[in-house]
């Protein structure tokens, strides 16, 4: 466990049993826009929307499954330029243009054959309510709308599009290991690949 990393965050220093929640997850489910991305959408002259995705956010949804801990995408959004992200990080369980998140959350919990309560959430809005009551864990980032960080066990010190899947990724890993061990496997060129 990488303790000294953990203790810069309150709800884990006040509560214990959130550590073991954390130690015990299989699954991070994030949401897209405001939480990958800075919640902006740019449309070209042709329409199209256009994302702007944090790189360091790309190495931790690919460290997570090598680790055990697979990584699912639950959006209400839908792009060309989404599934183009999605396919670059190898996100095998994406559900885009999804309207309702619990479903596809129940959906996908009950195909990994998990708990929900060995899964977390990570999202920014109020439609992430729908399923951030059933999570082992539920995250947002600082700039979360305040009904969801009312309902999150951790508020996270990034904000949307800032690497908020990089941080969710360091906190599960330093429940486990230190961040330089959990890192090595990132530092190997077959990461890449």
């Amino acid at each position: 466990m990488d303790s000294i990393f953990l203790s810069s965050y309150q709800a884990l220093s006040e509560d214990h049993t959130l550590i073991a929640t954390l130690q015990s997850l299989k699954l991070v489910v994030f949401d897209v826009d405001g939480v990958l991305t800075d919640g902006r959408l740019l449309y070209t002259e042709e329409g199209e929307t256009i994302k702007r995705f944090n790189v360091k956010d790309g190495v931790a949804m690919k460290l997570l499954p090598k680790w055990g801990i697979q990584v699912a995408v639950i959006t209400a959004k839908d792009s060309a330029p989404l599934r183009q992200r999605m396919k670059e990080l190898k996100i095998e369980h994406f559900f885009p243009g999804c309207h309702n998140k619990s479903e596809a959350f129940d959906e996908l919990v009950v195909r990994l054959g998990i708990n929900p309560n060995e899964a977390a959430y990570v999202g920014d809005d109020v439609i992430d309510l729908q399923v951030m009551p059933k999570v082992g864990v539920a995250m947002c980032p600082s700039d979360a709308h305040v009904l969801v960080q009312r309902h999150c066990s951790v508020v996270l010190k990034k904000a949307g599009g800032e690497g908020v899947a990089r941080e969710v990724s360091d906190i599960v890993l330093a429940t486990r290991m230190s961040l330089e061990e959990a890192y090595e496997l990132a530092q190997k060129p077959e990461f890449e690949k």
